[in-house]
């Protein structure tokens, strides 16, 4: 697998994007997934490297906002792509990796994602894209 974006949790989409240009970010598209009650910006780099997925909670009570609150603004995940997802999810549970999804779901962007447990990773929240 492959680094596929780094997701960062934010309180203003557009000041965070405005702070990742400086560094060459471009925002490629924007957009809301309401299961997850997150706004999201994808911004791409002007040459090689993962994309930035910056995340603002639609309500205090998402799962982001509440990372927001106990944790502040910083990275929430690190996505992973994989070309088939679902056996991507039975092979790292058979090795006995706890997973957050047992099945894939619908994510920015139309991927199918699915998210593994921090206690997975060394406290970090990683996620798998179907690409």
């Amino acid at each position: 697998m492959r680094l596929h974006h780094v997701g960062i949790a934010v309180r203003d989409l557009e000041a965070a994007r405005a702070r990742y240009a400086l560094l060459g970010y471009r925002l490629a598209k924007k957009g809301e997934v309401p299961e997850q009650g997150v706004r999201v910006y994808w911004l791409e780099p002007e040459g090689n490297g993962p994309a930035l997925e910056l995340l603002a909670p639609t309500a205090p009570e998402t799962p982001v906002g509440r990372f927001l609150e106990k944790r502040g603004e910083g990275i929430h995940h690190l996505a992973f792509a994989t070309p088939e997802i679902k056996a991507a999810l039975a092979r790292l549970k058979a090795e006995g990796l706890p997973l957050v999804d047992e099945t894939p779901r619908a994510g920015f962007g139309g991927h199918r994602v699915a998210f593994l447990h921090p206690r997975a990773f060394l406290g970090v929240l990683v996620e798998l894209v179907e690409e």
